[in-house]
């Protein structure tokens, strides 16, 4: 059972290091073009849609982002040491 567990959690944390090494690619403005993001659409997107994206884009607090950002940061630099 424990081993179980173990290998969960291993996994969890590699997809989780892989999301944020995606998150990093993205927020230094160089997104891999070859790569599709999973859980997004690559269909095109009605009027009513990119709308509704947009007003949702424009309620992102960028200073509590920001924090999240360090947050991660701050654990991904004590998880190395």
């Amino acid at each position: 059972m424990e081993q179980r567990q173990q290998e969960e959690r291993e996994t969890a944390a590699q997809e989780f290091q892989a999301a944020l090494d995606e998150l990093e690619t993205m927020l230094q403005g160089n997104p891999n073009p070859d790569k599709t993001t999973s859980g997004f659409s690559n269909g095109s997107l009605s009027d009513a849609q990119l709308k509704a994206e947009e007003e949702d884009l424009a309620s992102i607090d960028l200073e509590a982002f920001e924090d999240a950002v360090a947050d991660i940061e701050k654990y991904l630099a004590e998880r190395i040491k």
